[in-house]
């Protein structure tokens, strides 16, 4: 088991007529709980961190710690920068190793929201 897409994880669900639990993440703590919990029931989870949170605990801090739960306990997860509101920290995400982004310009006035929103990371 491992960090894994969730163009992977949604390819596995579908064929497998299941879903998927996307959790948002703020701590250590909450890592475990919801990793072992996914644990127990035999799933693949995707983890999920607000632009706010990610801050907080920053992405490198973040990324280890998922990558330890990964370790321990084996489950299949999906690393997911939710709403990510700037580009340069969808980018950074993605260079650590997070295996999904998703960009949020709501902030922006519509076109510069359009204009970021097309660029290619």
């Amino acid at each position: 088991m491992a960090l894994v897409t969730t163009k992977e994880m949604f390819q596995k669900a579908f064929e497998g007529k299941y879903a998927i639990g996307a959790f948002n993440i703020n701590n250590m703590e909450i890592i475990q709980g919801i990793v072992d919990g996914a644990k127990a029931q035999n799933s693949a989870v995707i983890l999920q961190c607000s632009s706010g949170a990610i801050k907080y605990m920053r992405p490198e801090y973040l990324r280890h710690m998922v990558l330890a739960a990964v370790e321990e306990t084996g489950v299949d997860v999906a690393l997911h920068l939710d709403h990510g509101d700037s580009f340069e920290l969808c980018k950074k995400c993605i260079d650590i190793g997070f295996t999904s982004v998703m960009f949020d310009g709501s902030h922006y006035d519509y076109e510069e929201n359009v204009r970021l929103t097309k660029l290619k990371l």
